[in-house]
């Protein structure tokens, strides 16, 4: 579905819906995130919020944070379980159990938030990742948002070359977790979001990634640490997905199909600048703070990517080897849109303080 028809289905059914309406379809729908959050809401909320007005009601959706029906990573299990009827989280969660998924979750060198919207949308990746988790889960994935870069680390050690990652304590998760340790010497431990807080200000690690400049003003890490490490390489975006049971996909009206699928391209239009805005804003509130801003050198950060795109190449090669293709194809495809997008931008108009 195009952004035209997406558009065009978001006008129908705002000029229609009538909140009186009693819904066909009722699910409760479990986040990786707790209620509140920045991601919670930008993301989470607002989708259901959309589904509700673009079928006029016809589909009810009640969103619950982490730990009310699951825990944080449990999200994918309870679904498929059938213990709930959906979920909302991040294939970076499912990266230890088959690294394909830290592709479409992105990964250190990979591609610009702008990029990854195009390549998601028009280049393939939304239907690889629903072609993906229909054949290894039994799910249906719908991506609701699409991410700005994030903050490589919130840190009580400052961190300017990748020689200072060795033997750092850094929470993080997904591919570089897994870079961090393999090609730097650092030391990842993974913890759900509502516990990063209170592990940094106890020094319980070193460092911590989250998410976004605009996300994390409001979870006040620097106010516990002095350092913030840019740029994200090590996320330059990210990508969150709900998800059903096929079945339960399956079993809907081919109409409410189409309407819940125009809320998740519309839920990832609106965060996607909602992040923007709210980055932009952040930054210059950061700057106000007594955090000191650390940007590490160009050439220092791209061997954080080339590790990255190291690390995918070879495990896509891995599975290859042992039968599995997947992680090559959609590799393929992501590392192709990647060179022709940087090949062909140059036209674009680049907003810089320099």
């Amino acid at each position: 579905m195009k952004l035209s028809s997406t558009l065009a289905a978001v006008a129908f059914a705002t000029a229609l819906y009538s909140p009186a309406q009693a819904a066909e379809i009722e699910w409760k729908m479990t986040a990786a995130v707790g209620e509140g959050s920045f991601l919670y809401q930008n993301f989470m909320q607002r989708f259901t919020d959309n589904v509700g007005m673009i079928t006029q009601g016809r589909v009810e959706i009640q969103p619950f944070g982490a730990g009310v029906l699951a825990p944080a990573f449990k999200a994918y299990e309870v679904v498929q379980d059938g213990i709930v009827e959906a979920g909302h989280s991040t294939p970076s969660y499912l990266v230890n159990q088959d690294p394909t998924n830290a592709i479409f979750a992105s990964f250190p060198g990979g591609m610009s938030p702008e990029a990854t919207l195009h390549w998601v949308y028009e280049g393939g990746g939304e239907e690889m990742l629903q072609e993906f988790r229909r054949a290894e889960m039994g799910l249906h994935s719908i991506v609701v948002g699409i991410g700005t870069s994030e903050i490589m680390a919130h840190s009580n050690v400052k961190i300017e070359t990748v020689e200072d990652l060795k033997s750092v304590k850094y929470r993080t998760s997904g591919a570089f977790a897994a870079v961090l340790q393999d090609e730097f010497g650092g030391i990842p431990t993974v913890v759900p979001g509502n516990e990063i807080y209170t592990l940094l200000q106890r020094k319980g690690v070193d460092a911590i990634e989250w998410s976004t400049p605009g996300a994390n003003i409001t979870e006040g890490f620097h106010e516990v640490a002095p350092y913030m490490i840019m740029p994200g390489v090590h996320q330059p975006s990210f990508l969150w997905e709900v998800f059903v049971k096929q079945d339960t996909w399956d079993s809907l009206p081919a109409d409410l199909q189409g309407l819940i699928t125009a809320a998740g391209k519309l839920s990832t239009y609106e965060s996607y600048t909602r992040f923007g805005d709210s980055d932009i804003k952040a930054m210059a509130e950061f700057r106000k703070t007594k955090v000191e801003l650390v940007t590490m050198e160009h050439a220092e950060s791209e061997k954080i990517r080339e590790a990255g795109r190291n690390w995918a190449r070879a495990k896509a090669t891995e599975l290859a080897k042992a039968g599995n293709p997947r992680l090559q194809t959609v590799l393929d495809s992501y590392l192709t849109y990647q060179a022709n997008w940087a090949e062909n931008s140059g036209y674009l108009v680049r907003d810089s303080a320099q």
